[in-house]
């Protein structure tokens, strides 16, 4: 059985005593090679809540879990968490399996100072689940494992006050080559990415022709994201590089779309349609409405007479 509660692990030396590792060479940054990884444990499964950044290319590795679904990762993929995520991994691999890969571990105090500390926010896919991690040609396989390379050299030499910066800047870089191949895999991964697209449509459209609209008022971004089982972060992230629009403006377009036609076809006040669509006040909804149009509901209107 899973813990229930998670297995909290503040440090990177925790981690490594966690499991079975020498005590790192940094305290605040580690790179772990994944065959030397074992914790000998008589639980089936655990649950940890890690204190630091973690990157992770894979393979041959143990089944991880993301909400009530299991994923594999023996093809070998590019893992990204962010500290105080939950992640669930069965501790008991199979022997026969070969391991290998890299744990990338980085403390936020490691950024503190830097201009990194702030841009990481910025880095989306540290907010995607498992089931988005990013699948990696070989050669771009090749590109991220030098950069690990030369972060391993750089903390393996004598510290001095050059270290930090350079560490700092192959890790930016790692992360930037990490945002270049996810939106690639945005576009190459395109039945699966395109069938999101069409539910996305089909969703809207359902969801502005429910009288529970006037109940529930607009669709959350997180309530699409749920309905369509990926992150907010994720269906952002593709729906910006295969539309150009972010899940938000898709929620508006439908919206306005959705008033056009109450405008055009009804003889229903402003406000009455304003109130169908789920807006409490008409303002609001004449404002968005003018901001996407450059008219106002009442101009629309009368365009039509």
């Amino acid at each position: 059985m899973a813990n229930q509660k998670p297995h909290r692990i503040k440090t990177i030396s925790e981690f490594h005593r966690y499991n079975g590792l020498p005590n790192p060479e940094h305290p605040l940054i580690s790179i772990v090679d994944y065959a030397t990884m074992y914790r000998n444990t008589s639980e089936d499964s655990d649950t940890l809540l890690l204190g630091y950044y973690a990157i992770s290319l894979k393979r041959g590795v143990s089944k991880m879990f993301y909400g009530q679904q299991q994923y594999d990762f023996d093809e070998g993929v590019l893992c990204f968490m962010a500290p105080n995520q939950i992640l669930r991994t069965n501790s008991n691999p199979d022997e026969n399996v070969k391991r290998s890969g890299w744990l990338l571990l980085i403390h936020p105090e490691f950024l503190w100072g830097t201009p990194l500390a702030t841009k990481m926010k910025q880095y989306e896919f540290f907010d995607y689940s498992l089931s988005e991690a990013l699948f990696l040609s070989e050669k771009e396989e090749d590109i991220l494992n030098n950069i690990i390379q030369n972060i391993r050299q750089e903390y393996h030499t004598n510290i001095d006050k050059f270290s930090q910066d350079i560490i700092i800047s192959q890790i930016e870089t790692l992360l930037n080559y990490s945002e270049r191949f996810y939106q690639r895999q945005f576009i190459t991964r395109k039945v699966t990415n395109h069938q999101i697209l069409d539910r996305l449509e089909k969703l809207l459209t359902d969801y502005f022709e429910n009288d529970d609209l006037i109940k529930n008022g607009l669709p959350s971004v997180q309530y699409i994201a749920d309905t369509l089982n990926v992150s907010p972060s994720y269906l952002s992230g593709l729906l910006k590089v295969l539309t150009g629009q972010s899940t938000q403006q898709h929620i508006h377009d439908k919206l306005i779309e959705k008033a056009k036609e109450k405008l055009s076809t009804t003889d229903l006040s402003v406000s009455e349609i304003a109130y169908e669509l789920g807006f409490e006040h008409p303002q609001s909804f004449s404002k968005l409405f003018r901001a996407k149009t450059q008219l106002s509901p009442l101009e629309f209107r009368q365009s039509f007479n």
